[in-house]
């Protein structure tokens, strides 16, 4: 068995059938399926969907607004539901770079040769991330990344890493793989394949950093607090966001809600070389929440 083997051949034969299964599925006819299921409020269908997923995923509802998942008027309500603001204390060190959502750490490091580790034996372009963005992949040559992977039962609200200004964002048109280890691990190019929502900043020294929002299967359905719902999109093409008429401001403070996933997913963060030092034990398996430092400016 070489090392440059098809990741697909490596894996468990299980992990083979989930995954040959994905190439098949009709990935955004189904998303759209759940993407209206998840918003009737027929009452009899809301509470089932909400108890069938809180009985399979045992989420914590402890530190949500509403604690009852029978007082939500969807499955979507439920699923996109607020915290308690006190429940995610956000780090007031200034020079402090903060995890943007709840999750598990899939990947962190530099950004060598312009690519990111995917999965253990598997990269991908940074510049296939941004669908060919070379001013914005030109930023991030030698700096670092980190990618966060959120589980359905985690919070599915992002925050701002850092205070920032949104300077360019842009939707970018792709499938809907699963993204969890098991995808990871055997899809080349992921991250890059799939259906994503790029939003790029300027911190307050005027230095750029960047969030990707990775679509995946059933999570049709994403959301910036500029930009309302950016999809599911029609025609699915690159397309600019606009920065007019938003409705949020342009400059948002660390820790602030950026946007949202309407079921799980993952986010990348992309930092310039020479900016940031990301935290030593900030190791791939680790769990992360909301605020908490992964890295810091120097």
């Amino acid at each position: 068995m070489t090392g440059s083997q098809d990741p697909l051949e490596r894996a468990t034969l299980g992990a083979r059938l989930f995954v040959a299964l994905q190439y098949l599925l009709p990935q955004h006819g189904l998303s759209r399926l759940v993407h209206v299921l998840a918003r009737r409020r027929w009452p009899p269908l809301k509470n089932l969907l909400i108890r069938g997923f809180v009985g399979l995923f045992r989420p914590d509802m402890s530190d949500a607004l509403e604690p009852d998942p029978r007082r939500y008027a969807t499955f979507n309500a439920f699923f996109t539901r607020a915290l308690r603001r006190e429940a995610r204390p956000i780090d007031a060190d200034p020079v402090a770079v903060v995890s943007p959502v709840d999750g598990t750490l899939s990947e962190a490091g530099p950004i060598s040769e312009g690519r990111l580790l995917q999965a253990k034996g598997i990269h991908y372009p940074l510049e296939a991330l941004l669908a060919g963005r070379e001013e914005w992949s030109a930023r991030f040559l030698g700096g670092v990344f980190a990618t966060i992977y959120l589980a359905p039962y985690d919070y599915h609200r992002i925050h701002m890493p850092c205070a920032g200004t949104l300077i360019e964002a842009w939707y970018v048109p792709g499938r809907l793989f699963s993204v969890n280890r098991t995808t990871a691990a055997a899809v080349p190019g992921l991250f890059a394949r799939n259906e994503r929502l790029v939003c790029g900043f300027l911190d307050l020294e005027a230095r750029p950093f960047a969030l990707v929002l990775v679509g995946a299967l059933n999570v049709g359905s994403m959301s910036t607090v500029w930009h309302g719902e950016v999809t599911p999109r029609r025609p699915r093409r690159i397309a600019p966001l606009p920065l007019t008429a938003l409705r949020a401001p342009l400059r948002l403070e660390a820790g602030a809600e950026m946007g949202h996933f309407n079921l799980g997913s993952t986010v990348i963060a992309l930092f310039p070389p020479a900016t940031v030092a990301l935290h030593p034990e900030l190791v791939p398996g680790r769990t992360l929440r909301v605020g908490q430092r992964i890295g810091r400016f120097g």
